[in-house]
């Protein structure tokens, strides 16, 4: 299987100049294998997993078709393997390329355990370009498929090339058709999405139908895969049965999973435009390091505020005590533990404006996770803290409508 995600904008690390640091390192993704056009591509240690399953069954196929090859048939049926997740991936740099063309910018591509995916990181601008995204990694499967089959006809099919040209064009053939089918995450549900899109004119529209239509799929996939192996006439034992109905639900719940998450952060994108710092933060009281931690819950009580900041002797804020470091602290201790172990000092990542909102928030809080930020003022002055947790819920509440 192979898709192009597209992540949220809120993946992105923030730009320079911005106030902000300038983003946390690259998330690695697995083994780096290289870097075309500037993108990262990682190999999964899922790769391995599928590679050798892939080995185990054609390799045993091999026996039945070359039955000279010998123990070698394994050593070719890695090759098959390692040769179809090169075709995935010609797949999905023809994503990327689009995207870059595009001005869309892709974070990596990774090779996993089904397939390849690009992790794209802004969304299309239009529906069109959004269906040529999609469109154009089956058709590079097609294209691979039919250049395979003209390899195929120009040897031998009872030859070691024979046969692993017949798989290759066999297998991105069905990845071309796979990734064709209408239902989100696959490069199919893309299509539909941009279609529905264009029609309605509305993008979250488009994600929606196509996201129901991938669950349906998903529910298609998981009765219909065991009942279309057990039609074809073949007597199969026990434990063929059985890895088929593994490989059906593995498959279901990738493509349900996927389904899932488009139709969340689509929600998510509608909503962030309203998420607001200044609305958000917590009324704090200051302190200084040495304050007992039960004398600074009492003035917190008193101010009816929700956090605790420490301050040096010139009154400026140095660190913020974190929450979970207050609740595991035993309440008849607290008056005993001063909040300067207790708390964590202020990086620059962890002061933050209060102007800031939206997909500019997610950023800033993706670049340096904690529990807590410092919110400021334009001019600096302290307006309170805000609790990660806080964002979360908010967040939370207005994707699922709870």
């Amino acid at each position: 299987m192979s898709d192009s995600r597209g992540q949220q904008p809120s993946d992105r690390p923030p730009q320079a100049g911005d106030g902000r640091p300038a983003g946390p390192p690259e998330r690695r993704g697995g083994i780096l294998m290289g870097r075309p056009f500037g993108v990262p591509v990682y190999v999964t240690p899922s790769w391995f997993v599928i590679a050798a399953l892939i080995t185990w069954v054609f390799g045993g196929q091999l026996g039945e078709v070359l039955p000279d090859l010998g123990g070698a048939r394994y050593l070719v049926a890695f090759s098959f393997a390692v040769a179809f997740y090169a075709s995935v991936l010609v797949h999905e740099l023809a994503h990327t390329l689009v995207a870059l063309r595009y001005k869309l910018g892709v974070r990596r591509i990774q090779l996993q355990f089904f397939g390849g995916v690009s992790e794209i990181e802004n969304e299309a601008e239009s529906p069109w370009r959004e269906f040529w995204l999609a469109f154009v990694g089956p058709l590079l499967s097609l294209l691979l498929g039919g250049v395979f089959y003209l390899a195929v006809r120009a040897v031998e099919l009872s030859t070691v090339p024979g046969v692993l040209l017949t798989g290759l064009m066999i297998s991105n053939l069905v990845v071309a058709a796979f990734n064709l089918l209408p239902g989100l995450p696959l490069d199919g549900g893309r299509m539909l999405r941009a279609v529905v899109w264009a029609v309605s004119g509305k993008p979250m529209t488009g994600t929606v139908v196509a996201a129901w239509v991938g669950r349906g799929l998903a529910v298609a996939v998981l009765i219909g895969l065991p009942l279309l192996s057990s039609a074809r006439g073949i007597e199969r034992t026990t434990t063929d049965t059985l890895v088929d109905a593994v490989l059906a639900a593995v498959l279901a719940a990738i493509i349900w999973n996927g389904a899932t998450g488009s139709l969340r952060n689509a929600r998510l994108k509608e909503v962030l435009p309203g998420l607001r710092l200044r609305e958000l933060a917590r009324r704090a009281v200051e302190v200084t390091a040495d304050t007992p931690l039960g004398e600074a819950l009492r003035r917190a009580r008193e101010a009816q505020a929700g956090a605790v900041i420490v301050v040096d002797g010139r009154g400026e804020p140095i660190a913020l005590v974190r929450e979970s470091a207050v609740r595991s602290v035993p309440e008849h201790r607290r008056p005993w533990v001063a909040v300067g172990p207790l708390a964590r000092d202020l990086e620059p990542g962890l002061r933050l404006s209060a102007d800031l909102g939206g997909e500019d928030l997610l950023r800033a809080v993706q670049s340096t996770p904690a529990g807590e930020y410092l919110v400021v003022e334009p001019d600096g002055r302290v307006y309170g803290v805000a609790s990660l947790s806080d964002i979360e819920q908010r967040l939370t509440a207005a994707v699922t409508g709870r």
